[in-house]
């Protein structure tokens, strides 16, 4: 009688925060659902009829939306590959011991704390600008001519300044997992003659499928989302070249003042989100089971 009182009463306790949780979740989404059925213009304020699925129509024809698509998946999917790759390069060479080892550690991982419109604005005008940046310097002094990063390869740009953000991430996750593999199997296949790379192959990496599973699943929930650094460096151009499914979302609501269309393309992307999700999870995630 006691535990199922105390247990009454425990749930009488959080029941407030989840009320407060789902009504913040809720309310936005179902707001966002009534909005994508309306022509609902904040050029014309009042005139909001009822049209039923023409917003998802003319989102899904405009043709703005195979660029964003292709270029959501080229940036999810470039970050993805450059993390995982470096941030288990980083992680073990941070797992070796080395003077000031606790000092560089920090060292690696505070660009994950900068903010992403500060992040872009630096890459932008101090790195990637190619009259006053850096990296126009280092080309004139080696007496190349200086890439324009944004006119030219304006959406690897973004991808390399997204990577350097969320590599620091992926490298604490894979540290931590590198630093748990019980040496003594790494001992024993060097006992047996085992090279570097095939202690890496049979030993490290098996280790590291599940620290390494985590690290795509997260990152490809926040990467989906990508928008501050395409905001503050190419405002989604030249022409479509750098705009994702974000950012046309973006451009159909606060530019073009289509809140019904772009309502509909944030029903769409919470779906395409959703597929991606099981998708991941139906591939990768039998490695979080052991």
């Amino acid at each position: 009688m006691a535990t199922n009182a105390s247990r009454a009463a425990a749930r009488l306790m959080i029941s407030p925060a989840v009320v407060l949780l789902l009504g913040w979740m809720l309310v936005p989404l179902g707001l966002t659902l009534y909005f994508s059925f309306l022509r609902y213009n904040l050029i014309t304020p009042g005139a909001n009829p009822f049209i039923g699925w023409e917003n998802y129509y003319w989102f899904l024809t405009d043709p703005s939306f195979k660029a964003a698509m292709i270029n959501t998946l080229l940036l999810v999917g470039g970050v993805l590959l450059i993390t995982v790759i470096g941030g288990t390069m980083m992680a073990l060479l941070l797992d070796q011991p080395m003077w000031g080892q606790g000092v560089i550690r920090i060292m690696v991982i505070a660009p994950f704390f900068v903010m992403p419109t500060v992040s872009g604005l630096v890459w932008k005008n101090m790195f990637m600008n190619p009259v006053n940046g850096i990296f126009g310097h280092l080309a004139l002094g080696l007496g190349m001519e200086p890439l324009s990063f944004f006119s030219e390869i304006p959406l690897l740009s973004i991808i390399f300044i997204v990577s350097w953000q969320w590599l620091p991430f992926a490298t604490l996750i894979l540290l931590t997992a590198l630093q748990s593999l019980d040496q003594e199997q790494l001992e024993a296949a060097e006992m047996d003659g085992a090279t570097w790379v095939s202690r890496f192959i049979h030993v490290m990496l098996p280790h590291l499928a599940r620290a390494i599973t985590v690290v795509i699943l997260i990152q490809t929930i926040f990467l989906l989302s990508i928008f501050a650094e395409i905001l503050v460096t190419t405002n989604g151009g030249p022409g479509t070249s750098t705009t994702n499914l974000t950012y046309l979302i973006y451009v159909s609501s606060l530019l073009q003042f289509d809140v019904g269309m772009g309502s509909a393309g944030g029903v769409i992307a919470i779906i395409l989100a959703n597929i991606v999700a099981i998708f991941l999870m139906r591939m990768i995630g039998k490695n979080l089971d052991a």
